[in-house]
């Protein structure tokens, strides 16, 4: 099942993410203009590797589903982080000093949609497969 989620680059729209961040306009503006490209692989032995690049910066995490890892997110935040698959969502729980967000990601028409939540505070990336 998580073949699906297997892709190569990918670029991103983006919605609500300055809320959810609650980034200033200078971060924003940034953000904007550092679309990522994402390449989501599996290993022979069931690792996960997803790696995100932008201009600014990239990031690289490897896992397997259900096993809890530390993780470093782009805004620096240092989170505990475990990854699961329920009714065809990957769903990505990452805790840090009480707090928690939750990122599921499913395949929607050949897009990988990602809705990020903290609280009542969400945001949507859509990923599409570069040409």
């Amino acid at each position: 099942m998580v073949e699906q989620f297997v892709v190569m680059p990918l670029s991103v729209l983006q919605a609500n993410l300055y809320l959810f961040t609650g980034a200033g306009f200078a971060s924003r503006q940034m953000a904007n203009l550092a679309k990522p490209s994402l390449s989501i692989a599996v290993d022979e032995l069931g690792f996960i590797s997803m790696k995100a690049v932008t201009t600014v910066k990239t990031l690289e995490i490897k896992f397997k589903l259900d096993e809890e890892f530390d993780e470093t997110t782009a805004d620096d935040r240092k989170v505990r982080t475990t990854m699961s698959l329920e009714d065809g969502k990957r769903i990505q729980k990452q805790t840090w000093e009480g707090k928690t967000t939750i990122i599921e990601r499913e395949i929607q028409d050949s897009k990988m949609i990602a809705k990020c939540i903290m609280d009542d505070v969400f945001a949507i990336r859509t990923y599409e497969k570069d040409a």
